[in-house]
Formats: structure tokens, sequence, C-alpha cells
């Protein structure tokens, strides 16, 4: 097993542990598979303060491709200059999520998405599996969900970058208000 470090694990935690930890509990659950497409990981901040100083540094390691309010709350991506690298699999990209107003959140690393041809193909092939689809029918990025003991594993039919580049062209992200850390 090669597991790189990364810059950014004395912040964050260590990001490739976390990244080969998902993927083994999904290969245990769903079997051998070609090398996964992880499109990025996610970082949940437990408070806004966390989240600013999280985006300045997060801007000295990578290029932000946007961000937006998702969710009722900020969320910034960020492509990284130093890829997370765990075995075979390369992830580029890093979301930085704020903690939704009103919530208590556990600071930490809190998902991998994968890229997958389809979704319906995938919950076919897995029945057993607990996959939230409330999503699966959305216009713009159809995903799933699976909860497993290390996190969450999200499922996507496109790299969140396509995505942002949409989103960004047509004018659909939701633009964070002025005002929003006032009073921080």
């Amino acid at each position: 097993m090669v597991i790189m470090s990364h810059p950014l694990d004395t912040t964050l935690g260590p990001m490739a542990p976390f990244v080969c930890q998902l993927l083994t509990e999904l290969h245990g659950l769903m079997g051998e598979h070609a090398a996964p497409q992880v499109d990025h990981l996610c970082y949940r901040a437990a408070s806004l303060p966390e989240y600013l100083e999280l985006k300045v540094l997060l801007a000295r390691h990578g290029v932000l491709l946007v961000e937006g309010m998702i969710g009722g709350r900020p969320i910034a991506t960020y492509r990284l200059h130093q890829p997370v690298c765990a075995n075979e699999v390369s992830v580029p990209c890093i979301e930085l999520a704020a903690p939704k107003s009103g919530r208590s959140h556990q600071a930490g690393l809190e998902h991998i998405e994968l890229v997958v041809p389809s979704l319906h193909a995938l919950v076919v092939a897995h029945p057993a599996l607990p996959f939230k689809t409330g999503n699966i029918e959305d216009g713009r990025n159809p995903d799933l969900g699976l909860m497993l003991p290390s996190g969450q594993v999200k499922f996507h039919l496109r790299p969140l970058s396509e995505v942002i580049d949409e989103e960004l062209g047509t004018g659909a992200v939701v633009p964070v208000p002025p005002d929003y850390y006032d009073g921080l």
C-alpha cells in the first residue's frame, strides 16, 4: 500500500488514509472494481471562524474554483496544487464546507465523492446497500450517498470541476451574501 503524506495533513487530518479507509470499506461491500475515480474529498469546518481560516490556508495549497451558498451555508472548492495520493488513486480537489447555521458540527474529513457511469445501475447492482437516493433525479448534479463506518461516500456522474464550470457559465452559483460573515 502506497500512501503519500500531504502538506495539509497536519491541519485537516491524514487525507490519504481517510480516502483509503473509505475505499477499503466500500470494497468490502461492493467487491472488486477498477481503480475508482475519486473526484474530491470534503472537510467540514466546525465554526465560521475556522472556515475562514481554512479558506486562507487552502488558497496557499490550491486554486479556488468556486465559493457559493449550498444548503444554506458557504462551500468553497479548491483544485489542489498537490493532489492527495493513495495507491493508484489521485484526488485533485477538496471541498471546504462551513457549518450549517444553528447546527453543531464536528470539524473533520467528512466524505469522498466518486464518479461512476450510472447511478441507477449502481443501485440495481447492490440492492442490499442503504443508498441515500434523494438526489438521484436532480437535473444538474444527481448523486447517491452511502454512509460507511469511517464517513460517507457519494457517487456522481461527472467530476465536480465540470459541474462548477457549468454553474459558473450559466450563472447558477449562489454567491455568499456580502454580510454573511459580519459579527464574527
